[in-house]
């Protein structure tokens, strides 16, 4: 009986070792989106009134429905609508830990230099293949931080728009209210 050689350089093994070395420096470069954490938000602020020329509260009651109604007006922004989106904190963070994608790429791109020069030269295949792949892949890596970055700014944006909505429609009821006699705090 004749065991069968099984070297690099058969065509078989090439054949074998050329798809996958290709699919692992493809799987290096697909970018999944970043992770976003909801950081839950701070119970909104309350308005506290009190009634300091002795409304009664059935007058207390009308006349905080209509600085309401005002204060909506005044602003657009409605607190007790149900569709109105509470204040939230938003971390984005990469999917991959930063230089994983470099990883890959010196991995996949040492695989590749190596099978590409062959074996007379595949040490200075994989060192050539192994650099090209880590550039790559810390590409990939700053290309990804950059988008969870702009992700970031965008949430940061947003809620800083929504607190200086819900401050300005506190500053309206707060004010109708005290030109109504009313203590508010």
């Amino acid at each position: 009986m004749k065991l069968a050689h099984f070297s690099l350089t058969s065509p078989t093994a090439l054949r074998l070792a050329v798809p996958i070395a290709v699919t692992v420096l493809l799987a290096a470069c697909v970018a999944p989106p970043p992770r976003v954490v909801a950081v839950p938000a701070p119970p909104p602020q309350r308005v506290f009134v009190y009634p300091a020329n002795g409304q009664s509260p059935e007058q207390t009651d009308r006349d905080r429905y209509e600085c309401h109604v005002w204060a909506v007006q005044q602003t657009g922004v409605d607190p007790s609508r149900a569709d109105a989106s509470p204040y939230e904190r938003v971390v984005v963070q990469p999917a991959n830990p930063p230089g994983a994608g470099t990883v890959a790429g010196a991995i996949g791109g040492a695989i590749l230099g190596s099978i590409i020069a062959g074996p007379r030269n595949a040490g200075a295949g994989l060192i050539i293949g192994g650099a090209t792949g880590a550039i790559v892949g810390s590409a990939s890596d700053a290309n990804a931080q950059a988008r969870a970055q702009q992700t970031q700014a965008q949430f940061n944006q947003s809620a800083a728009d929504g607190r200086a909505r819900g401050d300005s429609y506190r500053r309206a009821i707060g004010a109708c209210l005290q030109g109504r006699g009313y203590t508010v705090s």
